[in-house]
């Protein structure tokens, strides 16, 4: 059996023949070459785009469940898969973007509700869409929010977006729960029944957090009114991340004129926001997605007005912004999703390597030059050392005989080495100036 001490030996050998003789430096250029190739191996890995999404949504039946089924279907044709995760809305899809131990990557979330709540790891690709709050009420019509003082209210569950903007408006009317206003929370599914049946006489709704067919039946119903808010323009300069929309008369039963004049609502966006980690080409798949759901002409909107890059409490992300300015980058624009990704992830450590070796490949020639070159140079100083010690006055027949011997050995030596054709002048010389030291050393001998 072969000892691995063998083995070890042989591959040092080798090595010094392709790097030189010096065991430290061809074992570092072997294991600085084995290093860049895991380097290169580990960045073609790391760079790839994953081929899922999970996404926080909303509840069932609200708009953002439905859009999310939208973007589902869209992202399923670029060979990435959507995971759904339902929420209680808006509130709830920010928190778990916060927290590092929920698997989240994206979610949409309501301008104006980040708080207090950390989000320096968190991106923001865009506005998608308004989200109008509409203020179903009984009774005697109302022109402030101030006057629901007193009264009912639902304002839907914790966790909702719903929610939150409906306690910031309340209480710039210096409505608080605590004043003889009750906030009634409603069984989930039976609001628009407790509203239809007087156990309340107001409800909060948007569609983050309810469903487009409730909203249909509030605005269906002969007795309830839907609020208009005729401050708008003053809340929408007070209140940054809140713009003013309109209802026209009849815009939603041209048949039953509803509503019977114009309503005025107030808006936050919806926001898709992302962990910055995601990475850039679901990102730009993402924001495609966006685009085909909500870029069609609605209510609220006009042909391609969403998604936009309106950003309020948190950053919008560079490769968001890229998007906007000139679209899918050329690999995703022209390529499928996987075949993208992968001349991507190649480009990604082949152009990083070619900017190092470009360098390197022109000091390669030089360098080896300089290696055959140093090899047989120094066997010229040997020479020279042999020669000097060869013509001191002092020297002998016995001293002579001895530098022949070594002369000898150091011809051998020589005659050994190997080096390509293109260096065998200085070879060549070498051996020539052996010689030429030879006879002289006889020379010498010959006169004593």
């Amino acid at each position: 059996m072969v000892s691995p001490k063998i083995y070890i030996s042989k591959g040092i050998s080798t090595l010094m023949s392709l790097f030189g003789r010096g065991v430290v430096v061809s074992v570092g250029v072997a294991l600085a070459v084995t290093l860049l190739i895991g380097i290169s191996i580990f960045a073609f890995v790391n760079s790839s785009a994953p081929t899922t999404i999970i996404i926080s949504s909303g509840p069932p039946g609200s708009a953002f469940e439905k859009n999310v089924e939208k973007y589902k279907a869209i992202l399923a044709r670029e060979g990435v898969t959507l995971k759904i995760l339902p929420s209680e809305g808006s509130v709830e899809n920010l928190k778990r973007l916060a927290d590092p131990k929920v698997n989240v990557d994206v979610g949409f979330v309501l301008g104006g509700e980040v708080g207090t709540t950390k989000v320096d790891h968190l991106m923001s690709l865009g506005s998608v869409s308004y989200q109008p709050l509409m203020i179903f009420y009984r009774g005697a019509p109302k022109k402030l929010l101030s006057e629901f003082k007193g009264r009912r209210l639902d304002i839907d569950v914790e966790g909702s977006g719903t929610r939150m903007l409906a306690l910031t408006l309340l209480k710039a009317n210096g409505i608080e729960p605590n004043d003889g206003t009750v906030i009634v929370d409603a069984v989930k599914g039976d609001t628009v029944r407790s509203l239809i049946e007087n156990r309340i006489d107001a409800i909060f709704v948007m569609g983050d957090s309810t469903s487009t067919e409730q909203i249909r039946t509030l605005l269906h119903t002969p007795e309830i009114h839907l609020f208009s808010f005729t401050q708008a323009d003053a809340y929408a300069r007070r209140i940054a991340y809140l713009s003013k929309l309109e209802i026209p008369r009849g815009a939603l039963d041209f048949g039953k004129n509803l509503p019977e004049e114009d309503v005025s609502l107030v808006a936050p966006t919806v926001e898709l926001i992302a962990r910055d980690t995601l990475h850039p080409a679901l990102s730009d798949v993402l924001l495609e997605a966006a685009r085909e759901v909500h870029g069609t002409p609605g209510l609220f909107k006009k042909r391609g007005e969403f998604p936009v890059a309106i950003e309020h409490d948190i950053r919008i992300s560079a490769d968001a912004m890229r998007f906007y300015a000139s679209g899918k980058s050329f690999l995703y624009r022209t390529f499928p999703f996987w075949l993208a990704s992968l001349i991507a992830r190649t480009l990604a450590v082949v152009v990083p390597m070619a900017l190092l070796l470009i360098p390197a490949l022109k000091t390669i020639p030089a360098l080896y030059k300089w290696r055959i070159q140093s090899r047989i140079n120094r066997w010229y100083k040997v020479l020279l050392e042999l020669e000097r010690d060869a013509f001191q006055p002092s020297s002998d027949s016995k001293s002579r005989a001895e530098l022949m011997r070594h002369l000898d050995h150091i011809e051998n030596t020589v005659n050994k080495i190997v080096v390509p054709a293109a260096f065998g002048d200085i070879f060549y010389g070498l051996r020539g100036h052996i010689n030429f030291v030879r006879q002289g050393l006889l020379a010498e001998t010959e006169k004593t």
